[in-house]
């Protein structure tokens, strides 16, 4: 039987094979030399270090995982002639650079050492190389198809680059990338504004979120988001960081992400980070703010895939938060949360049963929940027009930003009644 192969691997590191063979079957086998290495960690919390291969069922949610989701991933597979159903196809033309520490590439492939670019340079963007991404994307999300292999997760269009000095450029093929260029979302009227004041706002109350930045070129308003699974070592060199989302943790495929559709749900993430997590008590808390905060600003959309665990020499730990936006702002989006609160899908429903169906839940107490709810709405109500004021300056969207202040801060208030 014909089997097709991709080498994975981690930091510069042999891990294993991800393999399809001739009836469309995937699987994944860690090599030797990384199950006998006492220090060598396993790829996802579902996939631990074992002899036996694991197929389809067992690693599809991790690797499915790494790959673009619903209409992302539909266009992809179009510009690159092939199944968008085909995870291995998928990854074999876009595995280069994933989220985490890992590339996956063909068996005749090496990884390109971290030391310094010999040969060719970085692609330079000024504001018109720019601009050109922005109109490629809806075509060829993570511009699939024009020699780079480049995959991130999310429904989202979005393209990994690196920043050099400030400068947007694109990175040489197998070259870690540093940032996230997210442009605005066409349906939704001024996302990329509504996502930098949601992600400063919760900045700027203590919450631990990835550094993004609202940018433009040629008057076109993009945003960019500094990777959080990327660090620079002593010698100023970019390195990888493994991590993994919730629902690869879990072992969820990502069409499965909603907990509405089996996804994960609040009481398995707590449970999760308590098995996983190097200090269970401070990422619990974490993840308590991060509930608290989405039901706030009204950020429905927040799903297993929108959290994830960093795999660091500090041990497991929950990785900052991304991709938070207040989705109640749009008619058209529902309302409902993506994970339930105590069995309440809105701020509406929200009372005193629901937050004490939601303790028991999160295994967490409710004088705390209590304490937490209150600080983090002081929080919001303290620091929003403050961060509205200072974006407006350098913003055309001020109709948005004031309406949204307005809106996050009598949810705040809401919330606050709530317990």
């Amino acid at each position: 039987m014909t089997v097709r192969a991709l080498n994975v691997w981690w930091d510069g590191r042999f891990v294993g094979q991800f393999t399809q063979d001739s009836h469309g079957d995937i699987g994944f086998a860690y090599t030797q030399a990384w199950l006998e290495d006492e220090k060598a960690l396993p790829l996802s919390n579902s996939l631990p270090k074992r002899r036996e291969r694991f197929f389809r069922r067992e690693c599809r949610p991790f690797f499915g995982g790494l790959l673009p989701e619903e209409s992302q991933r539909l266009i992809a597979a179009q510009a690159l002639g092939v199944s968008p159903a085909n995870d291995f196809a998928l990854l074999d033309r876009l595995g280069g650079d994933v989220a985490g520490a890992l590339q996956l590439l063909p068996e005749d492939e090496e990884p390109t050492a971290a030391g310094p670019i010999t040969g060719h340079q970085p692609a330079f963007l000024e504001d018109a190389g720019i601009v050109r991404i922005l109109d490629a994307l809806p075509t060829r999300p993570l511009l699939a198809g024009q020699g780079l292999r480049l995959s991130l997760a999310g429904a989202q269009s979005k393209v990994p680059l690196i920043l050099i000095d400030d400068q947007l450029a694109l990175p040489v093929s197998g070259q870690a990338t540093t940032h996230i260029l997210k442009p605005p979302i066409a349906r939704f009227p001024g996302t990329t504004a509504n996502e930098a004041f949601v992600m400063s706002l919760a900045a700027a109350i203590g919450l631990d979120v990835a550094p993004v930045e609202p940018r433009s070129a040629n008057g076109r308003p993009f945003l960019l988001v500094e990777r959080y699974d990327r660090y620079r070592d002593a010698e100023g060199l970019v390195r990888r960081i493994h991590q993994e989302d919730f629902c690869q943790a879990l072992g969820v495929p990502p069409e499965t992400k909603y907990a509405s559709e089996g996804g994960p749900t609040f009481k398995d993430c707590f449970e999760l980070l308590r098995r996983v997590s190097q200090r269970p008590s401070t990422d619990i808390a974490k993840l308590l703010d991060a509930v608290i905060f989405n039901l706030i600003v009204g950020n429905a959309d927040a799903h297993g895939k929108n959290f994830s665990i960093l795999y660091d020499d500090q041990g497991p730990r929950m990785a900052p938060l991304y991709d938070l936006l207040s989705t109640v702002t749009y008619p058209d989006l529902s309302p409902k949360m993506a994970m339930r609160i105590g069995k309440r899908a809105t701020l509406a429903e929200m009372d005193v049963d629901g937050w004490q169906a939601f303790s028991k839940d999160a295994g967490v107490g409710v004088p705390l929940i209590r304490r937490r709810v209150k600080e983090l709405c002081d929080g919001v109500r303290e620091f929003s027009e403050r961060l509205a004021t200072s974006a407006s300056a350098a913003s055309n969207n001020i109709t948005t930003l004031n309406r949204l202040t307005d809106l996050v801060v009598e949810r705040a208030k809401l919330a606050a009644l709530s317990i």
